[in-house]
């Protein structure tokens, strides 16, 4: 399934896996022993290197962050979307997978129905 600026996603059981089709940029960090023999073991019992698991568990957090930040009405659907970076139809699909209920206003309604209105 696509997602945005020529990213694809993949759905294994709960998690959000990551695919890139476009450059990477090279990021370095400290972490806490703890963390990085956690992540360490995923990668082994996974056959995949640590970088590969850092990017999963960014795009996976990614995903809940903006579940959070739906669930206190502190975004939209929209925003929500652009913060998991994926499209509004997916952030649904995952909402309802985590059993998120919507928090639409009337405002969001109407202007859902003014969006449908100018397509039809």
């Amino acid at each position: 399934m696509a997602g945005i600026a020529g990213q694809s996603w993949k759905m294994r059981g709960s998690v959000l896996k990551e695919v890139h089709d476009m450059g990477k940029k090279t990021l370095s960090i400290r972490m806490d022993d703890d963390d990085y023999r956690f992540l360490s073991v995923l990668a082994q019992e996974e056959k995949e290197d640590v970088s590969k698991k850092v990017r999963e568990l960014v795009a996976l957090g990614r995903v809940m962050f903006a579940i959070e930040k739906y669930k206190r009405s502190e975004a939209s659907i929209e925003k929500a979307a652009k913060i998991a970076g994926v499209s509004i139809a997916k952030i649904m699909d995952i909402f309802k997978e985590h059993g998120v209920e919507a928090n639409l206003e009337y405002e969001d309604y109407l202007k859902g129905l003014k969006s449908l209105q100018k397509i039809w």
